[in-house]
């Protein structure tokens, strides 16, 4: 029987598994929508894995029930990524992190749910601080939902695996006159 959480440990070998798939499933998404591949191919900040999966990958006692994983692209001055694109992957064989009951049938492993957004920043900042910046601020229902819980980097390639939420940074200080 399927278990609702796996407790297997989340590995760096695991994490570039999900960075694989979230490239894949960005080139899928910019060969069907050519206008957003114009504006964002080239503005990947960072992705990473947020969420139970993420708290799971740092404490190991959370449990897994799906994979959630978000690209951050700086946003582009024409138009903001598409908050309506959600897509959804199978991590693969469920050996090691089982299958979720009632994932779709076609699924081996456990659910990836893949999502993009655009944040505040050009491509050239320092994309943990961008980061920083979009969960403190807390501008949308997203993000104040992803700053509740945990953020795991897994690109750019040099920081796999770095938690980059939450932090013991302190807070930086906002712009005067902004709220």
């Amino acid at each position: 029987m399927a278990e609702e959480k796996s407790f297997q440990r989340i590995t760096r070998n695991d994490l570039k598994r999900l960075v694989t798939i979230a490239r894949l499933e960005r080139e899928d998404f910019f060969t069907r929508h050519k206008e957003y591949a114009i504006l964002y191919r080239k503005r990947v900040l960072c992705s990473a894995l947020c969420g139970g999966a993420a708290l799971h990958f740092i404490n190991g006692l959370t449990g897994i029930r799906t994979f959630d994983v978000f690209t951050f692209y700086a946003e582009h001055p024409e138009a903001p990524f598409p908050h309506w694109h959600e897509e959804r992957y199978d991590y693969g064989p469920g050996r090691k992190f089982g299958r979720l009951p009632g994932a779709p049938e076609s699924f081996r492993g456990r659910p990836v749910n893949l999502a993009g957004r655009s944040i505040g920043a050009s491509p050239a900042d320092d994309p943990i601080e961008a980061l920083h910046y979009y969960l403190r601020r807390g501008a949308s229902p997203v993000a104040r939902r992803l700053a509740e819980q945990a953020l795991v980097l897994l690109e750019p390639e040099k920081l796999v695996g770095y938690v980059a939420w939450p932090t013991l940074v302190p807070a930086r200080p906002s712009p005067i006159g902004a709220d």
